[in-house]
């Protein structure tokens, strides 16, 4: 990749204070996406460790390495927006920070979207992770909000917290952006008419630091969201216009 090529895909990895995972992941990718055009877009939001001089470090040495800086931190959400809008390719496949999302995944991801034959109304392409190398407090408190999440916006989708995901790009711009809407995004794309595809990926312990959210922090935000987006589904906008030529 050169920064005048549009490349084919965008991947875009959110992180705060992941200095450590750094060159763990920029390898993983580069390996991952050899032989392909794409880019990869980390956000620093608001790091207060040196995550964001070994980025704009890594940067200087890989020329398909961008950069985006929150000056402050402003969640995941607003993470993966600022990435999404910085993005060039049509395509965007996003992943944690963490090292936990393998990016030996990112090909399987893209793959449906990027295919000759791919259905125009194919928005979404959801990773769900198998085997998941969490604590057993966090796997239960994961189960018990995916079950309840399903039973009220029934999304079809056991696990929407995982980080590996692919999306057209404008349909992902043109969903209303709330804080934390990254968890709900096969129920927002389903109820703004996109097809949503799943595809079970890999997963493992997280490489170096700790987690930036503990599971009361997501139990309390997670009732409010709930609320939010079943109110936000139902209130949505349920016709497209047709353009129907120039006027007389």
């Amino acid at each position: 990749m050169t920064s005048t090529t549009t490349p084919r895909f965008s991947v875009v990895v959110p992180m705060k204070n992941e200095a450590d995972n750094i060159d763990l992941l920029i390898g993983e990718i580069e390996a991952a996406c050899q032989g392909d055009d794409f880019e990869a877009i980390f956000i620093d939001d608001g790091s207060t460790d040196t995550t964001l001089a070994r980025l704009q470090a890594a940067a200087k040495v890989k020329p398909w390495v961008r950069v985006v800086h929150h000056a402050s931190s402003g969640g995941q959400s607003a993470a993966v927006h600022s990435g999404v809008q910085a993005a060039r390719a049509a395509i965007i496949c996003t992943m944690d920070g963490d090292g936990q999302n393998p990016p030996a995944e990112i090909p399987r991801l893209v793959a449906p979207l990027l295919a000759a034959n791919a259905a125009s109304t194919l928005g979404l392409v959801a990773g769900q992770r198998e085997k998941r190398q969490d604590t057993w407090s966090k796997k239960i408190a994961s189960k018990l909000a995916n079950g309840i999440r399903q039973r009220i916006l029934k999304d079809n989708t056991r696990d929407t917290g995982c980080g590996l995901k692919a999306f057209r790009r404008d349909a992902f711009l043109d969903l209303p952006f709330f804080n934390h809407m990254h968890r709900y995004l096969p129920a927002l794309f389903s109820a703004y008419g996109w097809q949503v595809a799943h595809v079970d990926v890999s997963h493992r312990h997280r490489h170096a630091g700790s987690s930036n959210y503990n599971n009361l922090q997501r139990g309390l935000v997670g009732i409010h969201d709930l609320i939010g987006v079943s109110w936000l589904i139902k209130r949505r906008k349920r016709v497209r216009p047709h353009n129907i030529g120039p006027s007389a």
